[in-house]
């Protein structure tokens, strides 16, 4: 059975602005885990986050906050390829993830550069995760870096092949490193999930649903999920999944239809 983590910036805010109430809501339809994009908001349309509340309302329902956001979003390979900010944002991030039992902080590679071989870009990639973590060593955290569709959703993102993000990986070559597999874009950019999953079995950190097309709650779109899933643990993934999408109803709703796949998986 597969341990579900709503993303409380797109669901459960039927329980108002605080995220502290978004955590209660998600325990009380009976979550034992959450997700966040990036706790101080200074990347849209992320909103600043009370780090006492949000800690209290984890440990007052033992919710677990499995994955939030590096912040500032970087353009690592657009001139003038300033990289003190990811920096130095990324030694808030993870002091505010070891203050909310957070393992995880997910990483993306930027915008492409056109004038720049690709391979050139992601072994610059492979260069500066590997001194994120010598800056972060001793944290306990783990970063996992993000391949995100281009059809759709993130045009002229760098990163949009799985088998990408699993190079940069197996170059940074750290147990404090790994790949965020989201079903949703491989699926969107049309990639294998079986094919996608057996390249990178011993990478893959963490995994984020929805469906597709349309990105919403898994029943809205042409996803087998108990077919995927399935693919999912043959792969021997066992970690939560992170349920990232965009729900047309309301939010207990919108996951019941997965939770019931994930229980039996």
């Amino acid at each position: 059975m597969y341990t579900l983590a709503p993303n409380i910036e797109l669901l459960f805010t039927e329980a108002g602005d605080s995220y502290a109430d978004r955590v209660r809501a998600a325990a009380a339809a009976g979550f034992e885990a959450v997700e966040m994009w990036g706790p101080t908001g200074k990347d849209a349309p992320a909103r600043p986050k009370d780090i006492p509340a949000l800690k209290a309302a984890l440990e007052e329902t033992g919710v677990a906050l499995t994955a939030q956001l590096a912040e500032p979003r970087t353009q690592f390979m657009l001139p003038p390829r300033d990289h003190a900010p990811f920096f130095a944002g990324l030694e808030e991030g993870v002091e505010i993830a070891r203050e909310l039992n957070c393992p995880r902080i997910v990483v993306g590679s930027g915008t492409g550069f056109g004038g720049r071989k690709r391979q050139d870009q992601l072994d610059e990639l492979v260069d500066i995760f590997t001194r994120a973590l010598a800056y972060i060593a001793g944290s306990g955290v783990t970063l996992v870096l993000e391949a995100v569709n281009t059809r759709v959703d993130h045009p002229g993102s760098l990163l949009d092949r799985t088998a990408d993000a699993g190079y940069v990986a197996r170059g940074v070559d750290s147990p404090d490193f790994a790949i965020l597999y989201d079903i949703y874009h491989s699926i969107t950019e049309g990639e294998d999930v079986v094919a996608e999953l057996a390249a990178v079995q011993d990478l893959v950190g963490y995994v984020q649903l929805a469906d597709a097309p349309g990105r919403g709650e898994p029943g809205t779109g042409e996803v087998d999920w108990a077919e995927r899933l399935g693919q999912l643990r043959s792969s021997g993934y066992e970690g939560p999944i992170g349920l990232e999408y965009y729900p047309t109803t309301e939010s207990a709703t919108s996951t019941r239809a997965i939770a019931a796949v994930a229980a039996t998986a």
